[in-house]
């Protein structure tokens, strides 16, 4: 489901549909928050070799001896293949290490589809806004962009979630941090509905991303719905 989902994605040139509607956004954003986090990473599962031959052990009454007996041994392990399965099995182990966590954030929003059209791709990004910085004319302290690949059916509401190791802002004003005052914002960026169609931002461009969105979709994807851009 997860390659289904995920499949437009690949398919997709931003930039390059005459469909591009601007305005008002469909996806309105009902609320967001940034939390410090940590991630694990599955341990690779090593590729087994194929099971054994089938040889005269197996046949069902031997089985069933096996299972009244169990200081019976198991003929397959006895086979050449079986032999060659077990040592593969603890080399393969032995070269996969476990992964160790990553500390990072967890940007997370809820958004709401007030369309009758599904969604299936959002290119949307977390906003951290630093209102004490008199001198600057953009007071925006950063910005993290993320990808997701998911559906959201009409007037349906779904939470979109990525994971960076990226934190609110490395350059903040001395008064921000004492009153924190860092001000927060989600921002709807671009949206791609299953018909074709799309809806973009005005003033977004997708120029600004197009290194990051070519790298994040060469990279096969998991169970991740989202990624940083």
């Amino acid at each position: 489901m997860r390659i289904l989902l995920l499949l437009p994605l690949l398919l997709t040139v931003p930039g390059q549909n005459s469909q591009i509607s601007t305005g008002d956004s469909s996806l309105v954003v009902l609320n967001f928050k940034w939390v410090a986090t940590h991630r694990t990473f599955k341990k690779e599962v090593p590729n087994m070799a194929p099971p054994p031959e089938m040889t005269a052990g197996n046949k069902s009454a031997a089985r069933a001896a096996r299972v009244n007996n169990p200081l019976i041994p198991d003929p397959n392990e006895q086979t050449i293949d079986g032999r060659s399965a077990a040592m593969e099995k603890i080399v393969q182990e032995a070269r996969t290490a476990n992964p160790k966590p990553l500390d990072g954030f967890s940007y997370q929003a809820r958004v709401k589809n007030t369309t009758t059209k599904v969604i299936e791709i959002v290119f949307w990004e977390y906003q951290f806004i630093d209102p004490a910085n008199k001198m600057a004319t953009n007071k925006m302290a950063t910005r993290h962009q993320f990808l997701c690949g998911m559906k959201i059916k009409a007037d349906k509401e779904r939470d979109l979630e990525a994971f960076s190791l990226l934190g609110p802002s490395d350059v903040v004003s001395a008064a921000s941090l004492a009153n924190k005052s860092l001000q927060e914002k989600v921002l709807i960026n671009r949206v791609e509905y299953a018909d074709g169609s799309i809806w973009q931002r005005h003033g977004w461009s997708f120029a600004e991303i197009k290194d990051s969105y070519k790298r994040v979709i060469e990279t096969p994807w998991e169970s991740e719905g989202c990624r940083g851009l």
